[in-house]
């Protein structure tokens, strides 16, 4: 016991005894963490990024540089994330046919795995907002109400109220939202696409976007048909307007003619 005690008491015991629990733990963390999977993980996003940039090399490093730089006819692609590229490559808007005021969606010319590709390469130039996953822009069990109200303070003056789109300055536009899946829907809000500003989860928080696309879905006739009939553009009350003014009150006007007409018909018989 007195031996026991002095070893204790000796200098070095602490730096021992600590030396031993440092052991002691690295051996059970190598014992039980996933490193298998893990490695498998690191290897699977190492291969996609390798991938990517060969996709990148040949559809899109003309325009943005050869390390995604930016040049005098692509702006850079570092730091603009994997949710970018996945909606400018999976609406078709990238790589663009011809430049302009605004790129067009067309037709997409990339499978998703090609665009997963893509959008690991240019993630790995900087960090960027990230590709969602279904659950956040599933617009199941979201509040429609309060997606109108947020799409009416934030998103009707370019794209109107029911999304239909509508023209904006110098040859540019907001396209219309009809058939836009919510994956993109959500990442437009995401990175900000084109002429549209950004709203990330710091100013626009998750459960808020999934509120908007619900909406978006609704009054597309998307999810339930339209309960008023005809929606005439869905472009509000101009429109419905318009169409009673010409067609309403120029069927009273031909009803008038018609009924003037047979009646000095009558008299003059």
């Amino acid at each position: 016991m007195k031996k026991l005690s002095a070893r204790r008491r000796h200098p070095l015991a602490a730096v021992v005894v600590l030396l031993l629990a440092l052991a002691a733990t690295g051996g059970l963390y190598a014992a039980f963490a996933p490193a298998d999977k893990a490695q498998a993980d690191t290897t699977a996003q190492s291969l996609a990024i390798k991938e990517g940039q060969k996709l990148y090399t040949v559809g899109c490093a003309s325009c943005h540089g050869t390390g995604g730089q930016g040049t005098s006819d692509g702006p850079s692609l570092v730091g603009v994330g994997s949710a970018s590229v996945d909606f400018q490559v999976g609406t078709g808007r990238m790589p663009a046919q011809q430049p302009g005021a605004q790129v067009p969606e067309k037709r997409n010319i990339y499978t998703q795995a090609e665009i997963d590709q893509l959008a690991a390469y240019v993630a790995s130039l900087g960090a960027g907002p990230i590709t969602p996953t279904e659950k956040q822009y599933s617009p199941e069990g979201a509040d429609i109400a309060k997606g109108g109200e947020l799409f009416r303070n934030n998103c009707a003056q370019c794209h109107n109220f029911t999304g239909e789109g509508g023209a904006l300055t110098e040859g540019k536009y907001a396209p219309s939202l009809e058939g836009v899946s919510p994956k993109h829907l959500y990442e437009a809000m995401q990175t900000g696409p084109q002429n549209m500003p950004s709203f990330p989860d710091t100013t626009m928080p998750e459960q808020q976007k999934r509120d908007i696309i619900a909406y978006v879905k609704t009054v597309n006739g998307e999810e339930t048909p339209t309960p008023g009939g005809f929606a005439l553009g869905g472009l509000g009350p101009v429109s419905e307007g318009l169409f009673g003014w010409i067609f309403g009150l120029g069927s009273l006007i031909a009803v008038a003619i018609w009924v003037a007409a047979h009646t000095a018909k009558a008299k003059k018989s």
